[in-house]
Formats: structure tokens, C-alpha cells, sequence
């Protein structure tokens, strides 16, 4: 059975084997991040074509007898304040991953965590009662030294306040288990936990959200 530290503490929490030591599926986990991260994409970049341009109504030289070359527009594509062709326009990015895939690719990104060993489970009540910066430093520094690396902190949707403690530290993330995506704890050096927050994703893992 997988098994995570408690910090503050010398005990260890027992995980679901079923979702916290699930083989790794590379394949799948790359497909939800893809979906995940371009669903983040607002889509709304645009550029304007000849037709968007102001001006270049009126043709800018006869058509025969000047030496030049014809020119039916001064917004053509071509001339300097001309419009784009086939520059971006606005459009969404999203492609669909069945619930079914993105719930294992969500338990293949918290199995590899268990198996490194860079989920730990923390009990938001204790030291938490009141916003405290340097309680939460002090909490990661005995865990994983001064210079870690990006932590993702999960709470659980009540556990509002305990965030307040987390969001200042560097190189840290706090999100709500029901926020948590793929691509968030697979791009985590390090998961941290509140007891809340395990049994919620554990739930939604296994297919109960």
C-alpha cells in the first residue's frame, strides 16, 4: 500500500492503492495536460484583413498609363498599414479527453508522486487557525529543505483560510482540490496535501465527482 509522511509529526497516512499506485500511463497523462492547458487558452487574438482596415476606398492611381504597377487598394496585404492574410482570429482550443481517461491520467500523476516519495499530508487545523506565513515555511523547510522545488499545495474547499498561509511562499502554488488539474501536480516537484483535499481527489479519482 502506497503511504505518505504526516508532516509535523513522525507518522505516516496510508493511501488508496487504487489511486495512488496506479502504473504510470506517459501517454495519457500527456493528452489531459494537452487538454487541460489548451482549455486555458482564451482565443481571442485577431487581426484585421483588407476588408477590416480603414481606408483604401478609393483606387490609388489609374489603372493603365502611370508606369506602375495596379493597385485597386492602399490597404491591400501587400502595402505598408495593409490588412493580414490569414492572420489568427479568434477561436477556442478545447478538444475533448473522456472522463473515464482524465480520471486515470489523474490517478497516473498522483501514483508517481507516491512513488518518489514527493507527497506528503499535512492537518490543516493544526497550526492554522490564523494566516501564518512563517508556519507554513517552517512546515515545507523541515519536509523539503530551503531550496525546493515548485510545491503544489492542495486544500479542501472549506480550507480557505489555510491557503492565506501558503500563497506568499516562493515558488509555491495553492489551489483547491476541486481546481486541481493533470498538469498542475504532474508540473510539481513536490504535492502537498491537506487531509481534506486527499480524500477529495481520492473521490474524484476513483469516479465519485
Amino acid at each position: 500500500m502506497p503511504k505518505a509522511q504526516i508532516l509535523g509529526g513522525t507518522s505516516t497516512a496510508t493511501l488508496d492503492d487504487a489511486v495512488f499506485g496506479a502504473r504510470f500511463n506517459g501517454p495519457l497523462v500527456h493528452e489531459s495536460v494537452r487538454a487541460e492547458l489548451a482549455a486555458r487558452r482564451q482565443g481571442t487574438h485577431a487581426t484585421k484583413t483588407r476588408g477590416n482596415v480603414r481606408g483604401g476606398g478609393a483606387k490609388p492611381w489609374r489603372q493603365k498609363g502611370t508606369g506602375r504597377a495596379r493597385a485597386g487598394s492602399s490597404r491591400s496585404p501587400i502595402w505598408t498599414g495593409g490588412g493580414t492574410v490569414f492572420g489568427p482570429q479568434p477561436r477556442h482550443y478545447t478538444f475533448k479527453v473522456n472522463r473515464k481517461e482524465r480520471r486515470a491520467a489523474l490517478r497516473s500523476a498522483l501514483s508517481i508522486h507516491a512513488e518518489r516519495e514527493s507527497l506528503a499530508v499535512f492537518d490543516a487545523t493544526n497550526g492554522f487557525d490564523t494566516p501564518s506565513t512563517k508556519a507554513a515555511a517552517t512546515l515545507l523547510g523541515d519536509w523539503l529543505g530551503k531550496d525546493h522545488g515548485s510545491v503544489l499545495v492542495v486544500l479542501g474547499d472549506a480550507e480557505e483560510q489555510v491557503a492565506l498561509s501558503f500563497r506568499n511562499l516562493d515558488r509555491v502554488s495553492v489551489l483547491p482540490a476541486t481546481g486541481t488539474g493533470v498538469a498542475d501536480v504532474v508540473g510539481a516537484s513536490a504535492l502537498l496535501l491537506s487531509q481534506a483535499a486527499a480524500d477529495a481527489l481520492t473521490d474524484r479519482a476513483k469516479g465519485g465527482s
